[in-house]
């Protein structure tokens, strides 16, 4: 008998990333590398102002202009354009509404007033200095903290206290574990605001087709889901847009949300019959594109002196800027749900208030709400280990979570569960791999000769990826949790992998046709992986802000209950690290 010849995976197997070299060689394809014939040019005059009435717009001399051939203010867009929804909007969560274009009143620097069409570039700009803007300044908070105080200026009057959201969690009983404990620390945290700043800043080319559709050549995370956003909010059917992701460069979340650029553009090709581009300038996209982060926190902890903590307190003031973007009140919220981190700290009470400001929206980049609720855990680990005087890793292993307590629930709860975890394994492994014994005393020699030299230390864990659509509909997140894939083999042999995922980078190309290869048992460069594009593949959500878990490919759902609970099937889950 003839011996079975043997193969190595191609998973896990290192390979030259096929991506690379049309980036690496200046022949990525990119929005602004295309090029259609009478295409026209968006550009944006933005409100200097961040909180004033609008008392008038004059247009006239912009519309004057040789090349121009529209010139708008957000007047003129009234019942041709929806407001601008958010997708995830916890329940108990009110909405202000976002007009494509302030009418009467701008409520952050950088939002749009009125726009101009032209027939170049430089004439779409050159016009935007000629329209005159009258405007009658009011009182500004930018502050998440004033926002909330006694006799701020009101943004919205749908939103008393700019207070859009207010999420309660927790679990045990911090006041009894306060009374129990050897002392109480208070302290305030602040998670500074970020601005994402993209080797490519946001563009947009809408072209209008024969049939009534637009095809709109976007860099988008989530092709799928922009078409769907643009066509309830821009009023086309859903089957008349096509939206094409070329490369990206850059996004982590930035590019996962809808703008007004996106609607603006794409109605305009339709109304005017012609391709119409948009790009942001730097200045522009610091102006324009969502920023990150901005939370306060204001903490208590109780703690015996060994430095066991006995229960937790957290106040989170997330600071979402003028109105609720597409993913703003879950970050707050989710921070504070996971702010226990990896430890075990059983009596926990949380609040997350979801807060409007005059300053640019904010909305999930890198992560979105897991770095936030890491920081306040490792925060007020160090925060008490200072207090005591004691090894920062050591009060760590007092607190972690140990193997024995798997599936978890931290503080009880019954919407987050750990499935499986070795903290302690962990952290032996990470500080034998840095000799953290002999960094310490390193670190006080060269103290002690006037040289300083920190050591930092960190642990997290967080939920990479979303959870089963029916329990992100319960939580207000209005898209399912579940991506698409669709395999092609031609009569050559040659197979194409349609892949409802975006890579910004990740190698995705790469990853998908190594898994595809070892399922197909056919050589990976037979296979060709296609993204990005609505009209090649059938449905998806795309990449957003963080990883995603690839789901088992085992058909386990009959062991598998709402996302719960590990795979039962063989080895249970635990070292496969399967869910559903």
């Amino acid at each position: 008998m003839a011996e079975a010849v043997k193969t190595t995976p191609y998973i896990g197997r290192s390979l030259r990333r096929r991506e690379d070299y049309k980036l690496l060689t200046g022949k990525g394809r990119y929005v602004d590398d295309i090029k259609l014939p009478g295409t026209l040019y968006l550009a944006i005059l933005r409100t200097p102002h961040a909180h004033a009435r609008v008392t008038g717009i004059d247009l006239s001399a912009a519309r004057a202009t040789a090349g121009v051939r529209l010139a708008l203010a957000g007047a003129d867009l009234s019942g041709k354009i929806d407001n601008i929804k958010p997708n995830w909007v916890i329940p108990g969560t009110v909405v202000p509404n976002r007009p494509v274009v302030a009418v009467d009143r701008v409520r952050f620097v950088g939002e749009c007033v009125a726009l101009v069409v032209a027939e170049t570039h430089e004439a779409a700009y050159d016009a935007l200095e000629l329209i005159d803007v009258a405007y009658e300044t009011l009182p500004v908070v930018v502050d998440e903290e004033a926002a909330i105080a006694a006799g701020a200026p009101q943004l919205h009057e749908n939103i008393p206290n700019n207070i859009t959201t207010y999420f309660k969690t927790g679990g045990g009983d911090y006041v009894a574990a306060a009374r129990q404990a050897d002392q109480v620390l208070r302290f305030r945290l602040v998670n500074n605001r970020l601005i994402p700043t993209c080797l490519e800043t946001r563009a947009i080319l809408a072209a209008p087709g024969v049939d009534g559709g637009v095809t709109i050549y976007l860099p988008s995370q989530v092709p799928h889901m922009h078409r769907r956003w643009i066509a309830e909010t821009a009023g086309t059917p859903e089957h008349l847009l096509r939206v094409v992701a070329p490369d990206i460069g850059g996004g982590f979340g930035a590019k996962m949300h809808l703008y007004p650029e996106e609607l603006l553009c794409a109605w305009l090709a339709h109304v005017l019959k012609s391709p119409v581009k948009w790009w942001e300038s730097r200045s522009e996209s610091h102006q324009a594109t969502s920023h990150g982060r901005a939370h306060t926190e204001l903490i208590e902890v109780a703690f015996r002196n060994d430095g066991r903590i006995l229960g937790m307190k957290v106040e989170t003031l997330g600071n979402v800027g003028a109105y609720l973007s597409n993913m703003a009140s879950g970050g707050p919220t989710m921070s504070v749900s996971y702010a226990t981190g990896t430890y075990k700290i059983e009596n926990f009470e949380a609040v997350a208030k979801v807060i409007l400001t005059n300053t640019v929206p904010v909305d999930a980049y890198r992560g979105y709400g897991r770095p936030e609720a890491a920081y306040i855990a490792e925060r007020t680990i160090e925060a008490v280990a200072r207090h005591l005087d004691l090894d920062p890793v050591a009060v760590r292993r007092i607190n972690f979570v140990s193997p024995s307590d798997f599936p978890y629930r931290p503080y009880g709860s019954r919407s987050v569960i750990y499935d499986s975890g070795n903290y302690q394994g962990c952290l032996d492994k990470a500080g034998a791999a840095f000799d953290y014994t002999g960094r310490r005393e390193e670190q006080q020699r060269l103290r002690a000769a006037g040289r300083y030299r920190g050591i930092g230390v960190a642990a997290y864990t967080e939920m990479c990826g979303m959870a089963p659509s029916r329990r992100l509909a319960a939580n207000g997140f209005d898209r399912g949790g579940w991506e698409s894939a669709r395999v092609a083999i031609d009569s050559s042999g040659h197979a194409t992998l349609y892949s409802g995922s975006m890579s910004q980078g990740h190698g995705h190309a790469t990853a998908l046709a190594q898994i595809a290869a070892d399922v197909l048992q056919m050589p990976v460069e037979n296979i060709d992986v296609a993204q990005g594009d609505t009209k090649q593949v059938q449905a998806g959500h795309g990449t957003f802000n963080s990883g995603r878990r690839i789901r088992c490919p085992r058909l386990c759902r009959p062991h598998c209950r709402e996302g719960e609970k590990d795979c039962s099937a063989d080895d249970g889950g635990r070292r496969s690290g399967h869910r559903l």
